[in-house]
């Protein structure tokens, strides 16, 4: 009889241990799952930033995903943007500022510089504003400048 028990005992030890194999299984294909959604969420956050533009280019796998390829395409129109809105911003200032500081006048220069930097934020805030989105997995276009990125077709 304790034969008889020792291997119900080594049965039921045996059963637990494959339903742990299996639940262990299920652990894996669920971390795999999770970790392919952790990249998309990655790659979304860092579209704002050219590393995730790039990373959205030369990793095939990151083209199949829906989420990133529309943070992506924000972000591209977030850098184009940026990168007109610095030109108009640097045009401006030497238009306006450079006579000023030609002409003596400081004090209108001085009053100036801080408009001028208030203004370079404003492209800060849309990229926070898009990193927002990323992480909480919305696609929820930009302020302003996200209908854009519809025209964009890759």
């Amino acid at each position: 009889m304790k034969c008889k028990l020792r291997a119900s005992r080594l049965i039921i030890t045996y059963q637990k241990e494959v339903k742990n194999k299996k639940m262990a299984k299920k652990i894996k294909v669920v971390k795999v799952k999770s970790s392919k959604i952790e990249n998309e969420k990655v790659c979304a956050l860092l579209s704002y930033l050219l590393i995730g533009i790039i990373w959205y280019f030369v990793d095939e796998k990151m083209k199949k995903s829906e989420i990133a390829r529309y943070h992506v395409k924000q972000g591209l129109v977030l850098l184009i943007s940026w990168i007109i809105y610095s030109i108009i911003i640097s045009v401006l200032f030497s238009i306006i500022i450079l006579p000023l500081i030609m002409s003596g006048l400081f004090i209108g220069t001085i009053a100036m510089i801080p408009i001028v930097n208030l203004l370079n934020l404003i492209p800060l805030i849309f990229m926070i504003i898009g990193i927002i989105n990323a992480l909480n997995e919305k696609q929820k276009p930009l302020p302003i400048i996200g209908h854009f990125a519809e025209k964009f077709d890759f």
